[in-house]
C-alpha cells in the first residue's frame, strides 16, 4: 500500500506540533511491513524533515528561511500535486486544511484534525484568516478523519456537523526531539530559587493572563517562586505594562526560547508545570512534563482532563482565586507533588507515537 503526506504544513512549519505529529507517524510507519511512506514536500522550511530516512522525503529544505513567500508557496504546491499524481498513492494523509485536493482523485483522503480553535475562538483571528472555512471544505472531502481527543471529536461533531461515522480519534504520543536529555549544568537556567513552568504560546485561549493575575494575588507564590515561561516570542509591550499593573516587578516571570534540550532541563527542575489553557485539542506538555517527573496543576477544560486523567491537580482557569489556592495548595506540599509524580508515570503508559502509528496504519489498512 502507498500512502503519501502532501506538502502543506511543511510549507508553513519550521517548527511546530502538526508538523512534528506527521514526521513521527511517516518515520515509523514506513518501518511496517507492505506500507511504503511518501512525504511530497519539494522546497520546504521544515527542519524535523532532515531528521527522517531519505527515502520516505521528497524535496528539500530552503537554507536561511522560515517563511515561504507566497509565490514559491503556490510553485511548491503545483510541483508537490504533480509528484503526488506521479506517485499514484493509495492513500493521501492531508497534513493541514486547503480548499483544493492534491494528487489523484482515486485516493483515498485522510484529514487529521488536532482542535476547533479557529471555530471557538473566531475573535482572535483576522478577519481574513480562511482556516475555518478551509477545514470545513477538507473534512467534508476526507474518507474519513481522525481526532486526537474525544473531546476535540465532539467539538467537530457539534460545529461543523459532520458525520461521526467517518471520525475515528487517535490520541498523539509524546516526547522531546532526540530524546532530549536535561543538562544540569547548562547556564542560561541557572536560577537561584524554585520555579513553575509555563510552556507554549500566550494566546488569548491559553490563559497565560489568568495565570500572571493568579500568582500576583499570592504573596506565598511569589516568596517561593518565580514564572518561567518557555516558547512564544519575547514578551510584548502590552505583556510587560500588564505584568507592571499586576505588579509583578523585579524579574519575578521570565521568559526564554530555546531547544528541546533546554526544555527538558526546565522540566527536571520545575516545581511544577502549570497549564492554564481554556482550550486544548489535546495538550502534549503536560505529557512531556510528566515524563521528567514533573507534577502538572492544570485547567479542567476541554481534552485537559482526558490526557491527563487523576496525574494533574486540577483548577478552573476562570476562577482566579481557584487557580491560585489549587497552585498554592500543590506546591507547598511535597507528598501531593510525589502523589502526582507517581500517577504521572502510570498516566504516560497510555500514550507513545508507537501507539499513534500503529492505530493510524490500522486505519489506513482499514479503508483501503
Amino acid at each position: 500500500m502507498k500512502i503519501a503526506y502532501d506538502a502543506q504544513i511543511f510549507f508553513e512549519q519550521a517548527y511546530g506540533g502538526v508538523s512534528r505529529y506527521f514526521c513521527e507517524i511517516a518515520s515509523r510507519i514506513s518501518k511496517f511491513q507492505g506500507l511504503q511512506v511518501s512525504i511530497t514536500a519539494p522546497m520546504h522550511i521544515n527542519a524535523y524533515l532532515g531528521q527522517l530516512p531519505l527515502q520516505i522525503v521528497s524535496g528539500f529544505r530552503l537554507p536561511g528561511t522560515d517563511h515561504l513567500p507566497l509565490s514559491v508557496r503556490g510553485v511548491g504546491m503545483l510541483i508537490g500535486d504533480l509528484m503526488l499524481r506521479a506517485l499514484s498513492p493509495d492513500i493521501v494523509h492531508e497534513t493541514y486544511y486547503f480548499p483544493y485536493r492534491f494528487g489523484p482523485r482515486r485516493a483515498r483522503r485522510i484529514l487529521t484534525i488536532h482542535d476547533m480553535i479557529h471555530e471557538k475562538f473566531a475573535s482572535d483571528f483576522a478577519s481574513t484568516d480562511r482556516t475555518a472555512r478551509f477545514k470545513l471544505m477538507s473534512a467534508e472531502r476526507a474518507d474519513h478523519i481522525i481526532c486526537v481527543s474525544e473531546s476535540t471529536r465532539r467539538d467537530l461533531i457539534e460545529l461543523l456537523g459532520i458525520n461521526p461515522d467517518k471520525i475515528s480519534v487517535i490520541y498523539h504520543g509524546y516526547g522531546l526531539i532526540n530524546d532530549a536529555v536535561p543538562n544540569v549544568g547548562e547556564t542560561a537556567l541557572s536560577f537561584n530559587e524554585p520555579f513553575l513552568l509555563y510552556v507554549g504560546n500566550r494566546g488569548r485561549y491559553k490563559n497565560f493572563s489568568g495565570l500572571l493575575k493568579a500568582y500576583a494575588t499570592s504573596i506565598k507564590l511569589q516568596k517561593c517562586c518565580k514564572v518561567v515561561c518557555f516558547g512564544g516570542e519575547s514578551f510584548t509591550p502590552s505583556e510587560l505594562e500588564g505584568m507592571e499593573k499586576l505588579g509583578l516587578n523585579g524579574g519575578r516571570v521570565v521568559q526564554i526560547s530555546g531547544n528541546d534540550q533546554v526544555l527538558a532541563t526546565l522540566y527536571n527542575s520545575a516545581v511544577a508545570l502549570v497549564y492554564p489553557s481554556l482550550y486544548e485539542g489535546f495538550g502534549i506538555p503536560p505529557l512531556e512534563a510528566m515524563s521528567f517527573d514533573c507534577p502538572v496543576i492544570c485547567s479542567k477544560e476541554s481534552s485537559i482532563p482526558e490526557v491527563v486523567g487523576d496525574a494533574g491537580a486540577y483548577f478552573d482557569p476562570n476562577d482566579i482565586e481557584n487557580i491560585c489556592d489549587v497552585i498554592e495548595r500543590t506546591v507547598g506540599s511535597d507528598s501531593q507533588r510525589n502523589l502526582l509524580i507517581a500517577k504521572g508515570r502510570e498516566r504516560l503508559k497510555m500514550f507513545s507515537w508507537d501507539r499513534c502509528a500503529r492505530e493510524t496504519a490500522d486505519l489506513y489498512r482499514k479503508l483501503t
